[in-house]
């Protein structure tokens, strides 16, 4: 990103032109209840009755709604872009901008990407008409598994219809009951229950340590010998924006005979050199034992795959990884949108796409730090704003939304009881200017918010 956006951003934004606290009209108090507890209170309900020991939940939901701090669920209207109306669950249509999509480089409403979906409704029509096991594979989603491998230097690639599968698919296949798995304590969900599926020998890590592992693997090594482990960890972890030390990762797993799966669902195609993400940035194309990713976060699609270089891995994968196995495969529409996504990520184009995503992430990332607010993390789509308490986090939730900013929440349990944040998401086709507004609308709202909870606990 050019210097002078940077310093363009530091101008446009100056602490001094803030909404201040002694600015902000008197607001109404939402009730207490809504602001306070969390899903994780309700997560192991008790009761005979599976139905009615559910109703908890429902109430506080409810009073949640009624205080306009449930930001969940909102409807799109139209298609995803920099800009987007949606309607909320208490709320009616509204027009703002779009810090709320996974669609990294823009890619879902690119003409070529229309073209190549409408080409294969034309040719293949909705359905893939079963599993991949079962007839559910087209010569296009072979020519998907060799692209992918291409793009991984991986000659192996098993598709899934879904990320989620993918994850879980990959880790239940491969590992079983008496086999060990070293988790870093923040993967994504659909490996922790994977791992929980596959066995009870699970140790988790401190995040991105690789003292940690090593320290895991030596102590699994000095009393089993005989059984496998698998290290799981990710490319880019999406709710802190960071990523590990992959090369000295794989080397440590190598020197205790383990197996490392790599989850590059929000790094490849959106960062690295030619979008390989972290792993081509750490000079590992080929080198990492398992590579899985999504293809709804920078391809425009749903679906997800496995990569390896070992063809016993892959038909181990395709013969006992349920969701492969077990799941419709990916339609016919789903493979041509990701084919072309692909290859505009590998073009020049996707070079562009990639510079302009940055200049954007950079600008906002800015834009926050000059109004005080602390981004977690390196520069990536994924941009972690820190609020930390969950009742001002949700005041600012319902305020971005009035002020035409879409911005996703993150709360507990998804990530630590008091390090609630927004998980703005950025995309190629956003402007410096629309960065900046961004901004604006975020920090001014967790001002606000912070001032309206210091009110509500004095006058609770």
């Amino acid at each position: 990103m050019p210097s002078t956006i940077i310093a363009r951003a530091s101008r446009a934004i100056r602490p001094a032109d803030f909404v201040t606290a002694e600015t902000i009209a008197p607001v109404k108090h939402p009730s207490i209840e809504a602001l306070r507890g969390s899903f994780a209170e309700f997560a192991r309900p008790s009761g005979a009755d599976l139905l009615e020991r559910t109703a908890p939940i429902t109430e506080w939901i409810r009073a949640r709604r009624d205080a306009r701090v449930w930001p969940y669920a909102r409807a799109v209207s139209g298609k995803v872009g920099a800009t987007i109306h949606a309607e909320g669950e208490t709320s009616a249509v509204r027009h703002g901008l779009n810090f709320a999509t996974q669609d990294y480089l823009s890619l879902s409403d690119h003409s070529r990407v229309l073209h190549a979906a409408a080409e294969a409704l034309r040719c293949y029509g909705v359905h893939s008409g079963g599993s991949s096991a079962l007839q559910g594979r087209s010569d296009i989603s072979r020519a998907l598994e060799f692209e992918i491998g291409e793009a991984l230097h991986t000659e192996h690639v098993v598709l899934f219809s879904s990320g989620w599968g993918a994850a879980f698919g990959a880790v239940t296949a491969l590992v079983r009951s008496d086999d060990h798995i070293v988790l870093d304590r923040l993967a994504h969900a659909s490996l922790q229950t994977g791992a929980a599926a596959a066995t009870r020998n699970i140790t988790c890590v401190d995040h991105l340590s690789v003292d940690a592992l090593r320290a895991a693997l030596q102590q699994i090594r000095s009393t089993d010998a005989r059984n496998g482990i698998l290290a799981i960890t990710e490319g880019l972890f999406s709710m802190d924006s960071d990523s590990p030390d992959l090369r000295a990762m794989q080397s440590v797993c190598r020197e205790y005979g383990a197996t490392l799966l790599v989850d590059v669902a929000h790094d490849f195609g959106s960062l690295g050199p030619n979008g390989t993400g972290h792993i081509g940035r750490d000079g590992m194309l080929g080198d990492i034992d398992l590579v899985m990713g999504s293809f709804s976060k920078t391809f425009a699609s749903n679906g997800g795959f496995v990569a390896t270089r070992h063809a016993g891995v892959r038909s181990y994968i395709e013969a006992f990884g349920g969701p492969h196995a077990f799941s419709n495969a990916m339609s016919p529409i789903q493979i041509s949108t990701v084919r072309e996504a692909l290859r505009i990520v590998r073009s020049t184009e996707g070079d562009t796409r990639r510079e302009s995503l940055m200049t954007a992430v950079l600008t906002l990332r800015a834009g926050l730090a000059a109004y005080g607010l602390r981004c977690q993390g390196d520069p990536s789509a994924v941009v972690p704003v820190m609020v930390g308490h969950s009742a001002i986090a949700r005041l600012a939730s319902g305020d971005v939304l009035s002020n035409g900013l879409f911005a996703n929440l993150v709360e507990f349990p998804a990530v630590g009881v008091r390090a609630a944040r927004f998980r703005m998401q950025v995309q190629a086709d956003h402007t410096p200017a629309q960065a900046l507004e961004a901004a604006s609308i975020m920090a001014c709202a967790i001002t606000r918010s912070r001032t309206t909870w210091e009110h509500i606990r004095s006058s609770a």
